[in-house]
């Protein structure tokens, strides 16, 4: 990476300083104090973000540099200026719950930020953070760094938005790695629009600026892709192996799930690059001694709270899952009425599906525009609907992009992407239980991967025209237009109400008249072509 320029300094401190400033009247504790760790945190983001713009931005051209800039200025501003304004706006205009009033979004944030603060008082190490005493984080990973960045950048008072700052730099520093590894394995185009669905998609920025373990799995994720990119290409193989290594580990030390399901998707990636060729030992040895190590992290975070008797890893995991699912089904039943109606109605063969279903459109956008709330959460809610029902299709499409690839390889690496990508969001929707909260952010562990796919599949759209992008943005109107009337009528009493079940076999019915129509219309062109 090119050095930091001593120029840099000319702008980067004067801005420290008065962000610095700015923030720490913002927060509690002695003003001066807080000014100098804020502006220390602002310089390092600063310092971060340039050195990876310089490293990532060589060979471009002054319009595409000029891109790369603001591409991830944007991707930094947008998550550190969302935590802050979310953090001031909750408990003036959020809802009677000790996290709004703490300007918390999410509660799993709330909870760990109040106990590192407590671990970074205590007389404890910070190796405490991954004792059972700390359960809240089921790792300790993130608990742990939060815990070290109070002790000793904070002692005196406790100040969120120091983490908020640290998680809106993991939410962009990522950007030009990500960036590079694509316009180094596919091309430029696909790059950039791969890294401004990353950089600008809504729950991307919502969790970038909160205290999250999803902002620093993204980052993490760049690391690994940028250094196996490199590592298959053959460019800097030790360099790369280190990236990787740091990605993995950072991980497994924040969710080995992550870590599990990145090495599944290399491996995979690893067999379909090297289909004539031979595997080293050493890599095969390399993954599996990860993939374990990754295993028996995730089981004994599981298990922190002591709830498994067993000491198998996969029975924990098995054990683990099954109790999540039930748990979060009878929660999604008991919560709402019409669930338990359309549940009365239906063989109990059909709850997880449907559960399933209904996950995998959380957050639904209609309900998000009529549903009784605050303007804070509103606004927080349709942005996060928007984003998801914009990038939904494409991710659908690429299915579509994947398989028409003309070479075999590519063909069968961005089919088995699309695959994991597409069973880890079935098995979130499960695993969330149709909460509009917990879907969203467990897809977001694979952001990385639908950000690349997305990207691809809109570049691939745009060379061929293929209709089928259409077809299905026509589906997505369709269950939009009938679910949209079927939530006025429910909570502004406009208009009457069909039954659930009919509107879903209308839904259905006109999906499939969009489909057979175009599965015909593509018949008849070949004939037309081939005549």
């Amino acid at each position: 990476m090119k050095n930091f320029n001593s120029r840099d300094l000319f702008w980067a401190l004067p801005f420290s300083l008065s962000f610095g400033g700015v923030l720490s009247s913002l927060q509690p504790g002695n003003w001066f104090s807080g000014w100098l760790s804020l502006s220390f945190i602002f310089l390092l983001c600063f310092f971060l973000l340039t050195l990876s713009i310089n490293w990532a931005k060589d060979n471009l051209s002054a319009n595409n540099q000029k891109t790369l800039v603001w591409m991830v200025v944007l991707a930094f501003a947008l998550r550190f200026a969302g935590g802050v304004a979310t953090y001031l706006a909750l408990p003036i205009n959020g809802f009677e719950d000790e996290d709004d009033k703490a300007g918390f979004i999410f509660t799993d944030a709330h909870r760990r930020d109040t106990q590192a603060w407590e671990l970074s008082q205590s007389e404890h190490p910070i190796i405490d953070a991954f004792n059972k005493k700390f359960a809240y984080d089921q790792y300790g990973g993130l608990l742990a760094f939060s815990a070290f960045t109070y002790r000793y950048l904070s002692p005196d008072a406790h100040r969120p938005l120091l983490l908020v700052l640290l998680a809106s730099l993991a939410g962009a520093l990522g950007l030009p790695f990500l960036w590079k590894a694509i316009s180094l394995q596919w091309d430029i185009k696909t790059a950039f629009a791969s890294s401004w669905i990353f950089a600008l998609y809504p729950e991307s920025i919502l969790l970038g600026g909160s205290s999250m373990r999803e902002p620093y799995l993204m980052l993490f994720s760049t690391f690994v892709l940028w250094g196996f990119v490199n590592w298959i290409l053959g460019i800097h193989n030790r360099q790369s192996i280190v990236w990787a290594g740091i990605g993995i580990a950072g991980m497994l030390l924040v969710s080995p799930v992550m870590a599990l399901v990145t090495m599944l998707i290399l491996a995979g990636w690893l067999y379909f690059s090297n289909e004539h060729s031979r595997i080293s030992w050493w890599a095969i040895i390399l993954t599996i001694v990860i993939f374990i190590a990754g295993l028996f992290l995730l089981s004994a975070g599981l298990n922190r709270s002591g709830q498994f008797e067993t000491s198998s890893p996969l029975r924990i995991l098995a054990e683990w899952m099954n109790k999540a699912v039930e748990w979060d089904v009878y929660q999604l039943e008991r919560d709402s009425g019409w669930v338990q109606k359309v549940f009365r109605a239906m063989p109990n063969w059909l709850h997880l599906p449907f559960v399933m279903v209904y996950g995998i459109f959380q957050p639904v956008l209609p309900a998000t525009l009529v549903e009784p709330t605050t303007l804070t959460w509103r606004i927080i809610s349709v942005l996060r609907a928007l984003g998801w029902y914009a990038l939904l299709p494409v991710l659908v499409f690429s299915l579509v992009a994947a398989s028409s690839q003309q070479e075999k390889k590519m063909r069968r690496l961005l089919t088995w992407i699309t695959s994991v990508v597409w069973i880890w969001i079935l098995i979130t929707a499960l695993r969330g239980g149709g909460d509009q909260w917990d879907n969203p952010r467990y897809r977001a562990f694979l952001m990385l991967w639908q950000a690349l796919l997305a990207g691809f599949g809109l570049g691939w759209w745009i060379q061929t025209r293929n209709a089928w992008l259409m077809r299905i943005l026509a589906m997505e109107g369709i269950f939009l237009l009938f679910f949209s009337q079927w939530y006025v009528s429910r909570y502004l009493q406009i208009g009457s109400r069909m039954s659930f079940e009919a509107m879903v076999i209308l839904i259905l019915f006109s999906w499939g008249a969009v489909i057979g129509f175009g599965i015909w219309r593509d018949i008849k062109i070949k004939i037309t072509d081939r005549s």
